[in-house]
């Protein structure tokens, strides 16, 4: 994979870009999982000032976020770790919360106390929003390299550093929201990026990385409703992201790993559907791109285990539409892809991974001796 994550320009300063998990960029999670900035060095960002010139200030935020020190403080839910969304207080102690999280409690989870009943803030939840609305809408202004002076902008003030853009940002917060289980939180975040990076494109046109990242941001879309439950929806996202990510030149690793797992995700919910034509036909798509990405970067070793992965869905959905002879073989070639790969010591994650497909497809190998051997593989 890439080490470049869509929106990694978009986010600067302390902390940099918050796809970064384990080391690793994630696109809508390694479940598969995909999400940040618009800007080109998330160095100049400007909004409305009280002078028509533009004026340099220190890199603050009027609410206290800023390149050097990240407290959202009360904004904050302290189970999730994200933004708060409907903001709740628990009666008698007033302590707040996301509605979502402290509806899983019945004592507070900061204090002890018993909870009578759980009310709505509305002004804490104005704050929150007047936040994502005020200081996340801040856009860098078009300067004129020579005169400095902003076009079609008579007040405004230059931000001499944020740590992150708008998308960047929404991005963050939905992931904490996502991995909290806060769903509804992490849906709602990922529409507001969503609707930026469409008014974007509109108004730039063509515009890769734009693209690049609406489609990581629907994947993940995608993923939120999947784990509520919403299939036609997460399949809406997901094939509106594959549509968008195929247009896109595969060149970039990274790309190709959102694209390919956007359409295993399809295949996943129509294998479970039982519409087993149709899991094949998604799964060969995802396999027809991590081929190709192969031929493009043979040493690679994590797009060889992830094309070990796609050959081992295919056949598998092979089997079960009776195809026994040409899944053989789709297990054989996956088994070969992975035998034939050396990985570097320190690459300790790629191996255990690696050594898990072999597992799973020495035991698919080994069905007919064992018609209980597991059948499951995790979603690449």
């Amino acid at each position: 994979m890439s080490s470049l994550c869509p929106f990694a320009k978009g986010a600067a300063g302390e902390g940099g870009c918050p796809m970064k998990l384990g080391g690793r960029n994630v696109q809508h999670s390694r479940h598969e999982d995909k999400v940040e900035g618009d800007s080109k060095d998330g160095r100049e960002d400007k909004v409305e000032g009280d002078t028509k010139d533009s004026t340099t200030i220190s890199p603050k935020c009027p609410f206290g976020y800023d390149s050097h020190t990240f407290k959202l403080g009360p904004l904050s839910c302290m189970l999730c770790r994200a933004l708060l969304y409907e903001s709740s207080k628990c009666v008698p102690c007033s302590h707040k919360f996301c509605k979502a999280c402290i509806s899983r409690f019945k004592d507070c989870p900061l204090c002890g106390a018993d909870i009578e009943q759980i009310e709505a803030d509305n002004d804490l939840q104005v704050t929150v929003d007047r936040f994502i609305d005020g200081h996340c809408r801040i856009k860098r202004s078009h300067v004129n390299a020579d005169s400095r002076e902003v076009v079609n902008e008579k007040k405004n003030v230059i931000y001499g550093d944020v740590s992150m853009e708008r998308g960047a940002f929404l991005v963050q917060q939905a992931m904490r929201a996502f991995h909290g289980k806060n769903l509804e939180s992490a849906s709602s975040r990922l529409s507001i990026c969503a609707e930026d990076i469409r008014e974007q494109l509109q108004t730039q046109g063509d515009a890769p990385e734009l693209s690049s990242q609406l489609g990581a941001v629907l994947g993940m879309l995608g993923d939120c409703c999947r784990a509520m439950g919403n299939t036609v929806s997460a399949v809406k996202y997901y094939e509106e992201s594959a549509d968008i990510l195929s247009q896109l030149p595969t060149t970039d690793l990274e790309l190709v790993h959102t694209l390919s797992v956007s359409l295993n995700k399809i295949g996943d919910l129509r294998y479970y559907d039982g519409d087993l034509q149709s899991a094949r036909s998604y799964y060969n798509r995802a396999l027809e791109v991590r081929r190709d990405a192969v031929k493009e970067k043979a040493n690679v070793s994590s797009q060889i285990i992830d094309l070990a992965v796609s050959l081992a869905k295919v056949a598998d959905v092979d089997r079960n539409l009776g195809n026994e002879d040409v899944a053989i073989n789709g297990f054989h070639e996956a088994i070969e892809q992975l035998e034939s790969l050396t990985l570097n010591p320190s690459d300790a994650a790629l191996e255990q991974r690696r050594l898990s497909v072999l597992e799973f497809l020495h035991k698919q190998l080994a069905v007919e001796r064992s018609p209980d051997a597991d059948s499951s593989i995790q979603s690449s």
